[in-house]
């Protein structure tokens, strides 16, 4: 079998990888039928040369490879007739922005698997870059308390080479006394727990959160049962709840009232409600002065409403202004700071990425060479240019009669 690595061509480029050079030096010693080839890049995490040493070949043609790998949407010109790619398409729940790239796998009679479409027995993803971007959003969160505060600085994580150097900065952390909400029990979320955990803050029942103060940095994580309530149960019932989000109720305005650090985490759909309104982010005892929101769905189709748009690395903090409710320059004295950078995990490329490629290794690439495996079949999108059963759904979507 030979395994393509692609070019990420999509604009701004994507710097992560799907598989390591040290990943692919060993994949191929352990399947000795395994081939492994990767387009050049200048864009990448891992130079070319990095590849190399490792006796991974580096090559523009990758026409003979049975799998082509990527990471982001590939542009529509790139995609080659019959060919099958393992890429995160964003086509499943019809995002418009994608249909014409539905639409090329189709016309081209390539296969499409879906690595957010990649779930065991339980209906759970197998691979993800989310744990990442927690880590990075909850970082995010406690530069922008320093950059309010004037407390202390740190360095962004993308200034770090990698994960082990940006711990450093810790050193630097002069945390104010102040109360930090995560909500999730996801990936990203036990991403965002566990660096705030590793920066030492202490973490409190949400019950005492509410009722408590406290005179140290402190948070606490909300599950969807903290979250949302539904007319005449006693109790959340979370059954009910993922079958019926829309009978549901925002029970989270008692936590706008003493929150100062607001990190979202948690999954969004629009039949789930908000969690608070614009209105009442003007009212005067509305306390959250600043989001870290890692979720970043764009309003008016999210959680949370001051996310107008998302930012970017270079430029990730902006100020929303609740009495205009317009964006301004943040860390302003009229505005609620907000971060919603949509490819954080891009931050610590070289970790994110070989923490995707060991899960690549151990739970998609032995079903690829098994072949005919159910996980691979019920993330595959297209096949051979006919839509997958399990993506029927989206015949309208492709524009398919």
């Amino acid at each position: 079998m030979k395994i393509g690595i692609i070019r990420e061509e999509k604009t701004p480029h994507d710097n992560r990888v799907p598989l390591t050079p040290s990943q692919c030096r060993t994949l191929m010693e352990d399947y000795p039928d395994l081939w492994i080839a990767i387009q050049p890049s200048e864009h990448r995490c891992y130079t070319n040369d990095e590849y190399r040493w490792q006796g991974v070949p580096v090559r523009e043609d990758l026409s003979s490879c049975d799998y082509l790998l990527g990471v982001k949407e590939i542009p529509v010109e790139h995609i080659l007739p019959n060919k099958t790619y393992l890429i995160f398409s964003h086509t499943i729940k019809e995002q418009a922005h994608n249909k014409k790239l539905l639409q090329t796998f189709i016309k081209q009679k390539s296969s499409l698997i879906d690595y957010e479409c990649l779930k065991d027995d339980k209906n759970k993803r197998i691979i993800a870059f989310g744990r990442w971007a927690g880590i990075v959003g909850a970082y995010h969160a406690l530069r922008m308390i320093g950059l309010r505060s004037k407390a202390f600085n740190i360095r962004q994580m993308n200034e770090c080479h990698n994960f082990a150097e940006a711990q450093k900065e810790f050193l630097k952390l002069k945390l104010p006394p102040l109360n930090i909400v995560l909500t999730g029990t996801g990936r990203v979320s036990d991403g965002a727990n566990f660096l705030l955990e590793l920066a030492g803050i202490k973490k409190i029942e949400p019950v005492d959160f509410l009722r408590k103060q406290f005179n140290e940095t402190v948070y606490t994580q909300l599950e969807s049962k903290h979250l949302f309530y539904r007319d005449n149960l006693d109790e959340f019932d979370t059954l009910d709840y993922h079958k019926h989000p829309e009978l549901y109720k925002s029970a989270f305005y008692p936590f706008t009232k003493v929150t100062d650090m607001f990190i979202n985490g948690i999954y969004w759909d629009k039949r789930i409600p908000v969690f608070f309104t614009k209105e009442q982010m003007q009212e005067n005892d509305f306390r959250i002065k600043q989001i870290a929101d890692i979720t970043c769905d764009i309003a008016p189709e999210a959680s949370v409403p001051s996310t107008l748009k998302a930012s970017t690395i270079d430029e990730p903090y902006y100020g929303y202004n609740p009495n205009s409710k317009n964006i301004e320059a943040p860390f302003g004295e009229n505005v609620i700071d907000v971060m919603a950078v949509d490819n954080l995990p891009n931050e610590l490329p070289r970790d994110a990425s070989e923490d995707f490629g060991n899960m690549l290794i151990s739970r998609v690439i032995p079903k690829l060479i098994r072949g005919n495996h159910p996980v691979i079949y019920n993330a595959t999108v297209v096949y051979k240019g006919l839509l997958n059963e399990p993506f029927s759904y989206l015949k309208n979507y492709a524009e398919l009669s």
